[in-house]
């Protein structure tokens, strides 16, 4: 039998079923016994981890076993630029801001400036493009209130001096046919792309080859990701590591319904770098899950689990859960019709982007206090 939908390293397709993808990956769920646990030891939950948004792991329960025990853990993620940041790269970000707050983290932030160079056909998109873009998405990030004290950034082309020995080290352990298998790579896959995942692994573990010392780390991704530590973490355990523990978001769905959002699809993503009326007029041209008409979405109501209104309130823009099931029920029993609901959530982001705006000018002749560069 097909699949009915694909999930890989780059790209998603069809509708995810998430408790079939949690099968296949090998991951477990974030269960409400495990939620508890990060409660206690965090002092409350990130609503992204009540609502299931962040909803699958490897061996977190371990760290938290090695964070009771007084071993501190640092947070580790990354983006690789290809073009402006969307409102859906922010997901592991926040989390990780989250869990630098909590649990008093250090962030290890990759920007792997070399990947979507490698990884995409378009020429227009060079080396020195990707360079640039890297520092836009580093001030991005930054923007997100993360601390300068226990936070660093690095590109892969500036820092490699400091990654390379490492990366070597890991590829060692990662076979042709390995990579070959995991990715789906084929004969015209360039060299770099094969080399590229022992790169994103050395982050992972490069605070314990600093502290000379194992150091448990922490991975917040989507789940699309996971290959990349799936095939690298058992090359870290044989150089003597501590295998990395992750935890898995589910994909902002597009705003026309497709099951993630993609940076490369303009009119269903909403970009960092959008404008006011640019937001507003993408929002209007999302899809609900109301009626056909006002009487029949009064009469009927409609369903906020098809509803991009609903979801992108759930997954960034409405915090408080009383609130957002307010806006759910009024989804459900035809009470919330679509002009306001958008006009609604337009304004929210259009607010999200002018702060967060004003907090990158305060930090753009700062964000060098972010940065790493051997």
């Amino acid at each position: 039998m097909a699949e009915d939908f694909k999930v890989d390293a780059y790209s998603v397709e069809g509708n995810v079923n998430y408790d079939d993808l949690v099968t296949r990956f090998g991951v477990q769920l974030i269960d409400d016994a495990l939620k508890d646990r990060i409660k206690k030891d965090a002092g409350s939950l990130h609503y992204m981890l009540r609502r299931g948004i962040f909803f699958a792991n490897r061996d977190l329960n371990w760290l938290l076993d090695k964070y009771e025990k007084g071993e501190k853990f640092y947070v580790y993620t990354g983006i690789a630029p290809s073009g402006s940041m969307t409102i859906a790269h922010l997901l592991p970000f926040i989390m990780a801001q989250w869990l630098q707050e909590k649990f008093d983290a250090e962030v290890l932030i990759q920007i792997p400036d070399e990947e979507k160079f490698l990884a995409k056909r378009d020429m227009k998109l060079t080396l020195e493009k990707t360079h640039e873009l890297a520092y836009q998405d580093a001030l991005d990030i930054a923007a997100l209130g993360f601390d300068p004290d226990k936070t660093k950034m690095f590109l892969n082309t500036e820092y490699a001096s400091k990654i390379y020995k490492q990366a070597v080290r890991v590829s060692k352990y990662l076979t042709f046919s390995i990579v070959k298998d995991a990715f789906g790579f084929g004969n015209d896959t360039n060299i770099g792309t094969l080399f590229y995942t022992s790169t994103q692994a050395v982050p992972a573990f490069l605070k314990s080859v600093e502290m000379g010392k194992n150091v448990p780390c922490l991975i917040p991704l989507g789940i699309d990701q996971d290959v990349h530590f799936r095939v690298a973490r058992n090359a870290i355990d044989k150089l003597g590591y501590y295998k990395p523990a992750i935890i898995h978001s589910k994909f902002l769905p597009s705003l026309k319904g497709g099951p993630k959002m993609s940076s490369s699809d303009p009119d269903n993503t909403i970009y960092l770098s959008d404008a006011p009326d640019v937001v507003t007029k993408k929002v209007n041209k999302a899809i609900t899950g109301q009626q056909s008409t006002i009487e029949l979405q009064k009469k009927f109501g409609g369903d906020p689990d098809k509803c991009a209104v609903c979801q992108y309130n759930k997954y960034l823009f409405e915090p408080d859960d009383k609130k957002l099931e307010a806006i759910f029920e009024g989804e459900r029993k035809g009470t919330l019709l679509a002009g306001e609901h958008k006009k609604d959530l337009a304004s929210k982001i259009n607010k999200f982007l002018e702060d967060h705006n004003k907090k990158k000018e305060k930090l753009r002749g700062s964000l060098d206090s972010f940065m790493l560069i051997s």
